[in-house]
């Protein structure tokens, strides 16, 4: 029995959603950020090799559930007191409440500085901040490299997309997590990269993959780094 468009397949206590793809040759396990699990296949592929492949893989993926359950144990949630460090580009900045300023958060001389009477609301202050702040920075990134990878994207919008890095839109906008600007500056430039690849692979094509590797020869380093500690960035 054959697979086709989006699914589910349960094995033992793992439960795959499955995305088919007329492009895909191959099969690949995802771990997504939330422990959720990705079965990507090409098209009309028999339940049994995909229940085989997930049998073959199995440790793996035990192995990788469990690091993220530990990252996710790892991560403190911010109080929003004085001392306190916040990321920014890979760089963490200490807390100074402060009684009057013009803004509700701002970065300067090193400190982040949370006006008082925000402290309630002092994650929705520091997404604000990182929003602003990403937007100009991964665009700017964007288009630095968009002539090497041939490409014209029609510009950067920065949200919270759940637990995905960055994505592409119609119109070949650029899509990012206002946490990219909390990675380290070449993690977060291999995510404007990748998400530049898609706009000519639409899928993890070897195509797409040689493209990175074109354009940053230690591309798969970089990768890696962020899929071991890109779920411990985020304290708020």
């Amino acid at each position: 029995m054959g697979i086709n468009g989006h699914c589910e397949l349960t094995v033992d206590d793992l439960c795959f959603a499955v995305k088919c793809s007329s492009r895909r040759r191959t099969l690949q396990i995802t771990v997504e950020r939330d422990g959720s699990l990705l079965l990507s296949a090409p098209p009309e592929v028999d339940v049994t090799v995909l229940r085989d492949f997930v049998i073959e893989k199995r440790e793996w993926i035990y192995t990788k559930l469990a690091e993220k359950e530990r990252l996710q144990k790892q991560v403190p949630i911010k109080q929003f007191l004085d001392g306190e460090g916040f990321l920014y580009l890979g760089r963490s900045y200490r807390l100074q409440l402060v009684d009057v300023q013009a803004v509700a958060l701002k970065l300067v001389n090193g400190r982040f500085r949370l006006r008082r009477d925000h402290v309630e609301r002092g994650r929705e202050a520091f997404v604000d901040w990182y929003t602003i702040h990403a937007t100009r920075w991964l665009w700017a990134k964007a288009r630095e490299f968009q002539s090497r990878m041939e490409v014209k994207p029609a510009g950067a919008k920065v949200q919270d997309l759940g637990y995905r890095w960055g994505s592409c839109g119609k119109g070949d906008w650029l899509y990012f997590h206002w946490k990219t600007v909390l990675l380290p500056p070449h993690i977060a430039e291999y995510v404007v990269v990748h998400e530049l690849a898609h706009l000519r692979q639409s899928h993890h094509t070897p195509e797409f993959w040689r493209l990175l590797e074109r354009v940053l020869p230690d591309f798969e380093r970089r990768k890696i780094w962020l899929a071991e500690n890109g779920i411990s960035v985020d304290g708020l």
